[in-house]
């Protein structure tokens, strides 16, 4: 047996983004949550704006935050930076293990747009980048000093986003580009402004200088806006799960309504945080999770009523499913079947009736990149014959 060891890179940087994404994100949540619940109190040292007492582990802590900067700097001062490059690097080195490597059949759906791996790589790094362009221009803008009205704009450029990738790329392959998008403004946020405003004020202290207020409103801005972003980029990263989210024309309809659900969670926590319980929040998003799973059910077309037999269905299964699910697999990219499916054997397409109606009738997910063209009438028939049993 051939050995592929693909399969165990992309676990390696899996497993890899998964460990800094938890330290990033942990990061992120703890600072936020200190930042509001900081209380402000007499006796305090001048150009304090507040401390916190807590307890964790059996040990007591007294964290204090300065308005500008401590009157001495710290021979031993802890930095936060690591774990968001390093989310980044592994997620992008994964988004080219999988997407960019594989690009024929995980990221380039041809009914929607005939375009080359090369091409197809070529938009997604462009939409990277260009992503991060427009977010820093905004925020550098009049527009950026308003954080409410900043956000919404942004939010409806990333849905822009969605909605163009979505009909460029497969479903898996749009909604992944769109949460490395967001990503990669995340760790611009980290190492354009946050680390490099910390700098500049260490610099100044050292120089026995008070650094300007400037500094640290930029970086506490964008690591607010980081705070708000983290769980739409979560609900990116489960989404290839669940083909019912990524697939259909209107799969950033989806995408945009169960973001708006996490960005109500997090406002929430933000808001509880300093002591605001809105209960509606959570409402709000619990009502918008139903709708979407509604307008997602909605939209799936019945099969056909027609009678189709065992010999038929079969027939479409051996032009679009066996050249990757068969013992040898004649896909240049597919080195074994997956989840170890061999459809040329009729019991197997049997057994696994359910699991066609999902992945190849409900959801469209399959043939991958759908490179052999399936028609919607040749989905329609393999409905027709597993909704009438199934049977040989």
């Amino acid at each position: 047996m051939p050995f592929d060891i693909m399969p165990w890179v992309e676990l390696a940087l899996r497993w890899l983004h998964v460990i800094t994404g938890i330290a990033w994100i942990g990061a992120s949540f703890y600072f936020v949550w200190l930042d509001n619940h900081l209380e402000k109190r007499e006796g305090l040292p001048p150009g304090v704006a507040g401390d916190l007492w807590a307890v964790h582990g059996g040990g007591f802590y007294n964290s204090r935050e300065y308005l500008i900067a401590p009157p001495e700097l710290p021979s031993n001062l802890h930095w936060f930076k690591y774990e968001a490059y390093f989310t980044w690097i592994s997620g992008f080195l994964l988004l080219c293990a999988v997407y960019y490597f594989s690009a024929s059949i995980y990221l380039i759906d041809a009914a929607k747009l005939a375009v080359t791996p090369w091409q197809a790589i070529a938009i997604g790094l462009a939409c990277l980048g260009g992503g991060w362009l427009l977010y820093d221009g905004l925020c550098r803008a009049r527009l950026g000093r308003n954080n409410g009205a900043f956000g919404a704009v942004w939010f409806i450029i990333l849905c822009g986003f969605a909605y163009g990738l979505t009909h460029i790329f497969s479903g898996r392959g749009a909604f992944i580009h769109v949460g490395a998008i967001i990503g990669t403004t995340m760790v611009g946020n980290v190492f354009f402004v946050i680390i490099p405003n910390q700098k500049k004020a260490v610099a100044e202290m050292i120089a026995g200088r008070v650094p300007e207020a400037r500094l640290e409103q930029e970086a506490k801005q964008r690591s607010l806006h980081n705070n708000y972003m983290t769980l739409p980029v979560l609900l990116i990263m489960i989404s290839n799960h669940y083909p019912m989210l990524t697939s259909g024309g209107a799969a950033w309809i989806v995408l945009a309504a169960l973001s708006i659900s996490g960005l109500l969670i997090r406002h929430f926590f933000n808001l509880r945080h300093k002591g605001e319980l809105r209960w509606e929040l959570w409402a709000a998003a619990i009502a918008i999770f139903i709708g979407t799973m509604f307008f997602v059910h909605s939209r799936q077309a019945p099969a056909t009523a027609n009678i189709v037999t065992f010999a038929e269905a079969r027939a479409i299964m051996d032009k679009h499913c066996v050249m990757c699910h068969s013992a040898h697999p004649t896909h240049p990219d597919i080195a074994v079947p997956p989840a170890g499916l061999d459809f040329t054997k009729d019991d197997v397409v049997v057994r696994n009736a359910s699991r066609i109606q999902l992945q190849t009738v409900t959801n469209e997910t399959m043939p991958l990149g759908n490179e052999t063209h399936m028609t919607a009438e040749e989905r329609a028939a393999l409905g027709a014959w597993i909704a009438a049993g199934a049977r040989r």
